[in-house]
């Protein structure tokens, strides 16, 4: 029952009266749906499991930008980030605070994120709730310091590598993801009835167009490790890229014609796709 303390996510703070309606509509998914434990429901711990919501921020066209579990805490809304991510999010947050009556600060600082899976109890004074993303991925906690941890960060991308989670910008490019090449509809990542948010119409165009060309799928890789960008080939020809990976697994960007068996060169590792359960992907026609 593992738990990991995760050094590289950190917490952005957005507070004030407005700040639910503010990231509604800016980010894709609803963010009413993060509250606090619910008294009617049975704790899970000593702390309880509040419910958190899996967004992103993406550009004006579209493309993704950022991406972040929020958890609600009091009159505040807590946004577990990648630390590396946490000022350039805030201060692009800021700037479209306009006349909401908002505050958004890095508090990364004030605060150590923790992921558990595999039944492992959360930790009792922490702000947790559950994965939005899959249920096999556990929970996330939120306390002023490291808790005692049985399990290294490099576990935890051991097992989201296994699922087939894809992990903010070791997976997914700045300015060029499309949304939904990073399963961000099975993974309960966007909202197609709250309304509008920044990016929408390329996100829904999309979706009902069937515009999907290629996806983020899990691979296993058999030879050396590639280096994240390292081009997938197929028959000579480049279907793909690598991303992250680690101990013979890892996340490739990979056209949906290329998911037809074909031998997949990627460096001097040959990878095999693996789609998850939870992976719908689209009636496709191979490549002769």
């Amino acid at each position: 029952m593992p738990i990991a303390y995760l050094p590289e996510r950190g917490v952005l703070e957005v507070t004030g009266e407005d700040r639910t309606a503010f990231l509604q509509g800016l980010v894709t998914n609803d963010v009413a749906g993060a509250g606090p434990p619910s008294p009617a429901a049975e704790p899970q711990g000593p702390s309880g499991l509040g419910t958190a919501v899996f967004a992103a921020l993406l550009s004006p066209q579209g493309k993704w930008l950022a991406e972040f579990l929020i958890l609600a805490d009091g009159d505040r809304l807590l946004l577990d980030c990648e630390r590396a991510q946490a000022a350039m999010l805030a201060q692009k947050l800021t700037r479209f605070r306009l006349r909401s009556r908002v505050a958004v600060r890095d508090a990364s600082a004030e605060f150590a994120v923790h992921a558990g899976w595999g039944g492992a109890p959360v930790p009792p004074d922490t702000i947790a709730a559950p994965d939005p993303r899959l249920p096999e991925a556990g929970w996330r906690a939120l306390a002023p310091a490291p808790l005692p941890a049985d399990a290294s960060p490099e576990d935890w991308d051991r097992h989201r590598l296994a699922l087939g989670l894809p992990e903010g910008s070791r997976d997914l490019v700045p300015e060029q993801t499309v949304l939904l090449e990073a399963g961000y509809d099975e993974l309960h990542g966007v909202s197609w009835t709250k309304g509008c948010y920044m990016g929408q119409e390329l996100t829904a165009r999309t979706k009902y167009r069937g515009l999907l060309k290629r996806r983020l799928v899990p691979v296993a890789v058999d030879g050396p490790l590639p280096a994240p960008g390292t081009p997938v080939l197929a028959g000579g020809a480049e279907v793909g890229a690598m991303r992250s990976g680690r101990d013979g697994s890892g996340i490739a960007q990979l056209r949906l014609d290329a998911l037809d068996g074909r031998r997949l060169a990627c460096g001097e590792a040959v990878l095999t796709p693996r789609i998850p359960g939870w992976m719908v992907i689209p009636a496709r026609e191979p490549v002769v």
